[in-house]
């Protein structure tokens, strides 16, 4: 199974268990639960896909939507929704965490095999982890997400970067993204439970 798919398969079931998760929070019937989830999972993949001037691959496969509904069903029946202080909950974190990660590393790749330059590559990353979660904060008449907690977009960009290098240097491989995967996925959650933050102006 090629990189692209494989991060993406996980930044989709991780990222529509986080919309499950945030979903129960706010006492949504079914439908707007899967609504939620299904932005918070897809909205990013979307905007990649017509930023580097692709179809939408979810308007083109189930398996994006099937991989939805799957964690919204084995999220219910096991009842992963049902915590108090859903923000601070460690499975609601894990689960947004490996979303940013995977999705940035999904973008990155597809916009270096769009010759993206490096600009491009750092945006579409950006633009791919964080804008399922920015739909549905919007849904949700919430301030985005990835403005207000730690190095959220910056560490998409950080992997859009390393995705060019290891493509300049023909490094690019299943070892190198798990790398990448990991490193990035562990400085992801210490910035979160050190509270790391960029300069505030």
């Amino acid at each position: 199974m090629p990189i692209l798919e494989i991060t993406d398969n996980i930044g989709i079931v991780s990222f529509a268990l986080s919309g499950l998760l945030i979903s129960y929070k706010e006492r949504l019937d079914i439908l707007g639960l899967f609504i939620i989830m299904f932005l918070t999972a897809l909205g990013g993949g979307i905007l990649r896909d017509i930023l580097t001037d692709h179809t939408p691959y979810s308007f083109t496969h189930y398996r994006p939507t099937f991989l939805v509904l799957s964690v919204m069903l084995i999220g219910l029946l096991f009842k992963l929704h049902r915590r108090d202080a859903i923000e601070r909950n460690f499975w609601y974190i894990l689960s947004d965490a490996i979303g940013l990660v995977s999705f940035s590393i999904a973008g990155a790749i597809l916009a270096l095999k769009s010759d993206f330059n490096l600009f491009g590559i750092m945006f579409i990353a950006l633009i791919t982890a964080i804008g399922g979660g920015t739909l549905r904060d919007m849904m949700l008449n919430k301030v985005p997400f990835f403005l207000r907690t730690e190095l959220y977009g910056s560490i998409a960009m950080i992997i859009g970067l390393c995705i060019y290098l290891l493509g300049e240097g023909d490094l690019l491989n299943y070892w190198s993204v798990f790398l990448l995967f990991t490193a990035s996925l562990s400085l992801r959650m210490l910035a979160y439970y050190r509270e790391w933050q960029l300069p505030k102006i």
